[in-house]
């Protein structure tokens, strides 16, 4: 079978399982709903545009030069859903408005993690490699943990022309958020400088780069703790992972970032596979090799820094999903990549369901590793690892 007809045969696989765990997972919570009543749910909430309505009231009065106060009637876009099941109304508001947003954040941030980490370890040509090699997520870490440790101003006011004085408010969950995507690009271009000379960086150089400026941010990340006071529970918790009180928001902007960078990642997968050669049998082949070098740690750190920024550091996924895919399809990465990903999604939604399925919830760091990483064992025992 060609390489990328396997990939959408996996794929169409690892979607349909991932589907599956999406619609269990729903159901299962203090209140018990089965998985038609889920689906029945979620298909209400689907909505469709249904037609454009106007309003008297809009935006103004606005001063325009010349003409005085005008007021802009309001164009608003009105949907419906095409679905009308018979669902409870409380059975209906706990899947939609409190369980999907976590699950398709956990879906989303597994995704990204596993993709990102199947990207380090072909790039490294090391199997020990995952998404924070680079410093991704102890630049993340360093950012959150400063902020909850010294909050930054939360809300401030903005004068915009023809409007006047707008007060934008930031969130401490958004405000923790921000910092740790800042902080994860921060750090991951910081080693990238560091380890690129005369235009070329090389592998060795990177890697040695990227444990370095993990071991310093993991200092600065030490010294934080020990200035936390009240706050050292929260910035455990952060630290451990986790997806409780996600909402609609996060889900969007997560959503917004990581596909479209997988779909980047997805069209370097064959120039992927030719940089397991060696760089120089790469360059002999015709591939751009220092540009797609860029390119990949980029998309990859901006994937990362995606998934961290609102759960925070989720260990384990992004190294062991990527290598039990790897013994199970083999090590082309047009295959590989999609397939390591959806499975990554379906391993943190399971994993956070166990995690919240607790009688005290669990940060589903803990359970990751707990499940994980005997599994990653079980593998590398039953099964030789000789290459990637």
């Amino acid at each position: 079978m060609r390489p990328w007809a396997r990939s959408a045969a996996w794929s169409a696989a690892g979607a349909a399982l991932l589907a599956v765990v999406v619609v269990g997972s729903a159901g299962i919570g203090p209140v018990r709903i089965p998985p038609e009543t889920v689906m029945k749910s979620v298909l209400n909430a689907v909505a469709v545009p249904a037609g454009i309505e106007t309003s008297a009231g809009g935006v103004g009065p606005l001063p325009i030069p010349g003409v005085g106060l005008l007021t802009i009637p309001g164009v608003d876009l009105a949907f419906a859903s095409p679905f009308a099941f018979p669902v409870d109304s409380v059975h209906q508001q706990i899947v939609v408005g409190v369980r999907l947003p976590r699950i398709l954040l956990a879906a989303l941030v597994g995704f990204a993690l596993a993709a990102a980490g199947t990207v380090m370890q072909g790039f490294f040509r090391n199997p020990m490699a995952d998404p924070s090699i680079i410093g991704v997520s102890s630049g993340a870490a360093v950012g959150a943990v400063a902020f909850i440790v010294f909050p930054a101003a939360l809300s401030t006011t903005v004068a915009l022309p023809l409007v006047g004085p707008i007060e934008v408010a930031l969130s401490r969950g958004t405000g923790t958020s921000l910092f740790a995507f800042v902080g994860a690009l921060v750090a991951a271009f910081g080693v990238y400088a560091i380890a690129t000379r005369g235009g070329r960086t090389p592998v060795a150089t990177l890697l040695l780069a990227g444990v370095a400026v993990q071991t310093f941010l993991g200092a600065v990340v030490s010294y934080l703790q020990l200035q936390a006071g009240e706050s050292l529970r929260q910035i455990v918790a952060w630290l451990m992972g986790h997806l409780s009180g996600a909402a609609w928001s996060e889900v969007a902007v997560t959503a917004a970032v990581v596909p479209p960078l997988f779909l980047v990642l997805l069209a370097y997968a064959r120039d992927l596979n030719v940089l397991l050669l060696g760089e120089e049998e790469a360059r002999g082949l015709g591939i751009a090799v220092e540009r797609t070098k860029r390119v990949l740690l980029a998309a990859s750190a901006l994937v990362t820094a995606a998934g961290v920024a609102f759960a925070g550091v989720i260990g384990f996924v992004g190294l062991i999903v990527p290598h039990m895919l790897r013994l199970v399809v083999g090590p082309d990465h047009r295959v590989l990549l999609p397939t390591a990903a959806l499975s990554g999604g379906t391993f943190l939604v399971a994993a956070d369901t166990v995690a919240r399925s607790a009688p005290a919830e669990y940060p589903v760091g803990i359970i990751t590793a707990a499940v994980g990483a005997p599994f990653f064992v079980y593998l590398l025992v039953t099964r030789e690892v000789t290459e990637l």
